[in-house]
């Protein structure tokens, strides 16, 4: 027993892909940590984000989207996430304020083979009348019974505050498993990849965001206050490579500005970004690919 009473655990957040995961997490931790897109589909990584208080330290594990896969990248993402349910101390199932759907039963019925504690979070509940939230909450109550039915906006944060108040008293007493000024367990390079995906996801539409692979081959510290990045954007085909450099190279060029500004204001230099885009055929049905770029752990 820790005779100091500290609680620790690790919490994944799943649900339906496009219900607000990335979103949630960012407004937990008070920051952004995760990439965030009105594109499904959006996380290929378990991130663990590390949200440390007065007595508690909580590591949010945020997984791809439970979905239907379509390639080998797809199925790699679904395991990945019901390989989690099995390895946390608390799970949170991030529904829309809606009556469930096909959906949400499938990952209800994943999440009945969890022994541990289940918290059904209802997100959006900006998006419906007071009067609304009442029936939904019934309904997913009839599927499964839930340890809690948590209603919160992730966008503008009610009951956020609650929620975190809630998952602390489900977590063990446990050790710090980090330092106080920790955040996120990735290293720089993978936050900055992240940045310029982020970035192509919302500048361009239909087949090409998801296609996409970003690699930072290079880090190079110039200067006191000058930090040169060299990144390298993959896709699957010649089209969507025109699509992402644009004409005149003009897509590419915003890309590069957006994702370099926020580069900026992650390690409080300047950026001198160098972006590059190739193409490596069916690369999401290819092991060796999502290997290379780091989207299959070893």
């Amino acid at each position: 027993m820790n005779e100091t009473g500290f609680k620790s655990g690790f919490v994944t957040i799943t649900g339906r892909t496009n219900v607000g995961k990335s979103t949630l997490l960012n407004r937990m931790m008070g920051r952004k940590v995760v990439i965030m897109s009105d594109k499904p589909q959006t996380t290929r990584h378990k991130i663990q984000a590390v949200l440390t208080g007065p007595g508690y330290q909580v590591i949010f594990i945020d997984t791809p989207g439970i979905h239907k896969p379509k390639h080998k990248l797809g199925e790699h993402m679904i395991e990945v996430a019901l390989n989690t349910l099995r390895e946390v101390d608390v799970v949170l199932l991030l529904v829309e304020a809606a009556m469930p759907g096909p959906g949400d039963r499938y990952i209800v019925e994943q999440v009945k083979k969890v022994t541990g504690p289940v918290l059904l979070v209802i997100n959006k509940i900006d998006l419906v009348k007071p009067g609304e939230l009442p029936p939904i909450i019934e309904a997913f109550r009839q599927l499964h019974s839930f340890d809690e039915i948590i209603p919160v906006s992730a966008l503008t944060g009610e009951n956020v505050e609650r929620l975190i108040e809630v998952i602390i008293g489900y977590l063990p007493e446990g050790p710090q498993y980090y330092p106080d000024d920790m955040i996120v367990d990735r290293p720089e390079r993978f936050i900055m990849a992240e940045l310029i995906r982020e970035k192509v996801l919302h500048l361009t539409s239909q087949e090409v965001p998801h296609s996409v692979a970003v690699v930072v081959e290079s880090v190079e510290k110039r200067s006191e206050n000058l930090v040169a990045v060299r990144a390298v954007i993959y896709t699957e085909r010649d089209s969507q490579k025109g699509i992402l450099i644009g004409k005149g190279g003009q897509m590419l060029k915003q890309v590069g500005k957006l994702a370099r500004e926020e580069m900026e204001a992650l390690l409080g230099s300047k950026i001198f970004l160098e972006l590059w885009v190739k193409v490596k055929k069916d690369w999401r049905n290819r092991e060796v690919h999502m290997r290379n770029f780091g989207l299959i752990e070893e």
